[in-house]
């Protein structure tokens, strides 16, 4: 038992070390404070990891991964979105709410649900079933559970360090389109299940390009339209001067 939960707290670990999981959690920690988040992905990794030993140890049979990689890359896309959203929503939205990350009235059920349904997609929810199959069913979810969750947690602690140092509004603009990118790749991994990973990582990267230059463009609109707020036209009367 032992020795199974080390190894799987080991393969797991190792596993989500720059994975998209990270990438959220240290998203969500920019967001919400690092208990609640933390919390959430506990939550979320054990009942997910819960049914991927299930499967892998009692019925032994292949999960759905075109399915499950189709609900997360829809749910990468929705994440990215939504932060770009929170984190470029202009002037009037930074003036009618100075923090909107942490007016949300249920961060911990944001949390789990974002996890809950990314992570069903996720490489490690298959590792897990893989291990599962040839190994105790409890120590693999015991150490699955304890090797992400500290995986997740490394990411949280390099949030709120790099928070301390950029702006919120920077870094949830790169994380947004972080996940965008992540999202395009898990949809086109799906979609084309033929199509190479060079090639998909390729046309991946177009998503995140054409939102940041739809992001820079509208930031030079909204800038235009301060400086002709600020500076407007002359008058006829100062024409004739």
């Amino acid at each position: 038992m032992i020795a199974t939960i080390l190894l799987s707290v080991g393969i797991v670990f190792l596993a989500e070390l720059g994975d998209k999981s990270q990438l959220m959690a240290l998203t969500f920690a920019l967001r919400y404070r690092w208990w609640v988040v933390l919390g959430g992905i506990a939550t979320a990794t054990a009942v997910v990891h819960l049914i991927s030993v299930g499967v892998g140890y009692f019925l032994g049979a292949a999960l759905p991964t075109r399915a499950i990689t189709l609900v997360a890359a829809i749910t990468f896309l929705a994440v990215g979105l939504w932060t770009l959203r929170e984190h470029f929503g202009g002037e009037d939205a930074q003036d009618a709410d100075p923090k909107p990350p942490r007016a949300n009235t249920a961060p911990y059920f944001v949390v789990l649900s974002a996890f809950l349904l990314a992570e069903l997609g996720d490489r490690t929810m298959f590792a897990t079933a893989a291990l599962a199959t040839d190994n105790s069913w409890v120590g693999v979810w015991i150490g699955s559970t304890v090797g992400m969750v500290a995986a997740d947690a490394l990411a949280i602690a390099v949030g709120i360090l790099v928070g301390k140092h950029l702006p919120e509004h920077v870094i949830g603009i790169g994380s947004g389109l972080l996940f965008l990118y992540f999202g395009t790749a898990s949809l086109l991994a799906a979609a084309l299940p033929g199509i190479g990973v060079l090639t998909g990582g390729a046309l991946a990267i177009l998503a995140p390009a054409a939102a940041g230059v739809a992001l820079l463009m509208r930031a030079r609109l909204v800038h235009h339209s301060e400086l002709v707020h600020d500076h407007p036209a002359a008058g006829p009367a100062e024409e004739m001067r």
